[in-house]
Formats: C-alpha cells, sequence, structure tokens
C-alpha cells in the first residue's frame, strides 16, 4: 500500500494519508526487523514525529550494521540522513548521503545512488542552493531511468527538477 497521495510542490515533501500511516504504526508495534524498523523510520518522518524517527532510525543503522548487507545498511543511513534533514541539520545530511551515493555509485547499484542523490538533492533544495539541487535531481532521473525505476518514481524526480528550476529562476529574477 502507498501512503504517499502525491508531493508538494514548493517543499518537495511527500503528501501522506497521516491515519492511515499512524494506522500502520500501530500494525508494526516494536518489531525489530530491519525492513520493519525502516518502514517505522519513514513512517515516523512523514508523519512529523521527528524525536522518535531519529532514536528509531539510529537502531536501524545498528542493525544493519550487525548483521545486514552493504545495501541494507546504505539504505538504513540514507533513511537516517533524511532525518537530519528533516530536523534541520543540513551539513550532518548533505555528508551521510554523499557518501551513501557514492558508494552505491561505485558499486554499481544505481537505484541505491539514485535514492541518495534525490534525497540529497532535497537537502540542497531545503538550503535554498538550487543550482546543486537540480545537478542532483538530473543525476538521479539518469540513475533510476538507467535501474528501470518505476513511473512514481521517475514522475517524483521530474518534479523535483522542475521545482528547482522554477525556484531557481525566480531567485536570480529577485536578485
Amino acid at each position: 500500500m502507498s501512503y504517499i497521495q502525491g508531493y508538494d510542490p514548493q517543499t518537495l515533501r511527500e503528501i501522506v494519508d497521516v491515519q492511515a500511516c499512524r494506522a500502520r504504526l500501530d500494525e508494526l508495534g516494536d518489531q525489530r526487523s530491519l525492513p520493519a524498523l525502516l518502514e517505522r523510520v519513514w513512517l515516523l518522518k512523514v508523519t512529523g514525529d521527528l524525536d522518535e524517527a531519529l532514536a528509531v532510525s539510529e537502531e536501524s543503522v545498528r542493525v544493519a550494521r550487525m548483521g545486514g548487507p552493504r545495501k541494507d545498511l546504505l539504505r538504513a543511513r540514507m533513511l537516517h540522513a533524511s532525518v537530519l534533514q528533516f530536523r534541520g541539520a543540513y551539513a550532518a545530511a548533505l555528508q551521510e548521503l554523499t557518501t551513501c551515493a557514492e558508494e552505491a555509485e561505485g558499486q554499481g547499484w544505481s537505484a541505491i545512488a539514485a535514492f541518495g542523490l534525490q534525497h540529497r538533492g532535497k537537502v540542497f533544495y531545503d538550503m535554498g542552493d538550487f543550482v546543486n539541487a537540480r545537478a542532483d535531481f538530473k543525476r538521479t532521473l539518469f540513475l533510476r531511468q538507467e535501474a528501470g525505476a518505476p513511473e512514481d518514481q521517475l514522475e517524483s524526480t521530474l518534479l523535483a527538477i522542475d521545482a528547482a528550476e522554477r525556484r531557481r529562476s525566480g531567485a536570480q529574477v529577485a536578485s
């Protein structure tokens, strides 16, 4: 089930069915498997419970580091970075997303690299750096196309490129 109903064209944040997200959180309870932890992090993040999202994301990184494959650790670290972004810790989020995206690209894991670059682009976007945001979104689009990503992922990236271009143009006119 997709909890995402769309994306805010101004903030690029997910528009979610909050009641469905909270119901799913109740279903997950205190499960400690890595997939359950990652899902909880995302659900807590998009419903605005950032303190708990941070704590669960840190736990997911520990669990992934102890027993999961490298791809799972990268996913957990990138999701943790997205929580940092929502909390306004942009420098830490940028550093983590850059490291993870570079490692994923180096391994040839296009879909994971694209995930990291899409989120790094969103951090740049939140910071008002629309040039770097657009560059990351364009690279994400290429990687997602290369990986055969589903249409909804391509659409979200195209929306992000368009938003960054509009904001960049607006910033140039204002100066």
